[in-house]
């Protein structure tokens, strides 16, 4: 008589419950390492960005000034009166057009320049190395160095580039020019030509990067198909490079409308080349208005806002569009 040999159970299968508390414990151990992780960044950014704007914001609605600026504090009588004064400030609104016009003419011309720079030093070619490295010294160099350079070049008693003229210019005064028919300061055109000449290397390296990781296939085919060099830049590249030029775009226009040791190491501000920067500095310095300087940082800060909003509004989502 044979006896049927004793089952063998194996270990039960955890429950529903039990899987989900494994899994939450799993999630909140992710949270508290990701949390871990990312704190320092988040005390550094609450210490050196969040809680300055927030002190520049609480200044703005106070009448705070050098001489009383122990008494301002956070429960201090907020008032709109330093916007008021700011925007009824003779020269704001000139500021303010100098400063669009220096930022959108000196992006618009670094980001060209550094196309046609990029475009001409993508192919191998004796001695490519060396003048691309020589390309980045305008960006490298120290702006006090660079710009005590471009004043000496520019004077007009002893400079370089005066004695290439039948009549000697002064750039960085007062003198006014024909551009498109519309009078403009020479040296609002003069600190329009430094800034893009000092940072076209930015947009040069971003530029050729984006070229070198081109398919070559795109540009033989092209090639055989016949197309022209202009029908190549067209069809082929361009398409290629709106997303880095765009992105270029922004990075430079919010770097350029917060620019201030440039202009103010060249003119001062003065000579028709005050920008808004410039402006919030003499608040600071000539005035010892506190209050006001914060006023006018705020009102820079939310044109770069909206100029961001629209930006993101229109690009920001074109890559995942494409995609989807």
């Amino acid at each position: 008589m044979t006896t049927a040999p004793a089952r063998t159970t194996g270990p039960k299968p955890p429950s529903p419950a039990h899987r989900a508390r494994r899994g939450r414990t799993l999630r909140e151990q992710e949270g508290r390492a990701g949390l871990a992780l990312i704190s320092p960044t988040l005390i550094i950014t609450l210490v050196v960005v969040v809680l300055p704007l927030l002190w520049a914001i609480m200044l703005a609605f106070q009448d705070a000034r050098l001489i009383n600026i122990r008494r301002v504090g956070v429960f201090g009588h907020y008032t709109l009166e330093n916007f008021t004064y700011v925007m009824s400030e003779p020269g704001f609104w000139s500021s303010l057009v100098n400063t669009l016009v220096y930022t959108v003419a000196g992006t618009a011309l670094s980001i060209a320049i550094g196309l046609v720079t990029a475009l001409a030093l993508r192919d191998r070619f004796v001695g490519r190395t060396l003048i691309r490295a020589s390309i980045l010294i305008p960006y490298v160099a120290p702006v006090v160095a660079v710009a005590f350079l471009w004043e000496t070049m520019l004077n007009p008693q002893y400079g370089i580039v005066n004695t290439w003229l039948s009549e000697p210019i002064a750039f960085l005064t007062q003198a006014q020019g024909d551009f498109l028919g519309i009078k403009v300061p020479v040296a609002l055109l003069t600190v329009i030509a430094f800034e893009a000449w000092r940072y076209f290397p930015f947009a040069f390296l971003f530029i050729l990067a984006r070229l070198q990781a081109l398919p070559a296939e795109l540009d033989e085919a092209a090639v055989v198909d016949g197309a022209t060099p202009t029908q190549r830049f067209r069809y082929v590249i361009m398409p290629q490079l709106w997303r880095i030029i765009a992105l270029l775009s922004v990075l430079r226009f919010v770097f350029t409308f917060t620019k201030f040791d440039d202009v103010y190491l060249l003119t001062g501000g003065g000579a028709g080349t005050e920008v808004v920067s410039v402006r919030v500095y003499n608040f600071l310095t000539s005035r010892d208005d506190i209050g006001a300087s914060a006023a006018q940082a705020i009102v820079l800060a939310i044109f770069l806002v909206v100029f961001l909003v629209i930006y993101l509004r229109f690009f920001g989502g074109g890559e995942r569009d494409e995609q989807g």
